[in-house]
């Protein structure tokens, strides 16, 4: 995994709408992670973005899922 370049797919303005996301792409057996997560939960809505990263091969297909949600 350290290997992998990790690249951000999208930025949510809350921790709940990048779960969603996160689990959209599980469940299309795209490995994602979510950064910023704590930090999103400390602050108010908007101030720190959480954000969906995935692996950089990935990145086509976790867009087209996230697209038809």
């Amino acid at each position: 995994m350290q290997d992998e370049t990790m690249v951000v797919l999208a930025e949510y303005n809350t921790v709940t709408e990048a779960e969603i996301a996160k689990s959209m792409l599980d469940s299309a057996g795209i490995w994602s992670t979510i950064r910023n997560e704590y930090m999103s939960t400390l602050y108010p809505i908007g101030a720190t973005a959480a954000r969906i990263a995935v692996r950089e091969e990935d990145l086509e297909k976790a867009r087209m899922v996230l697209e038809h949600r």
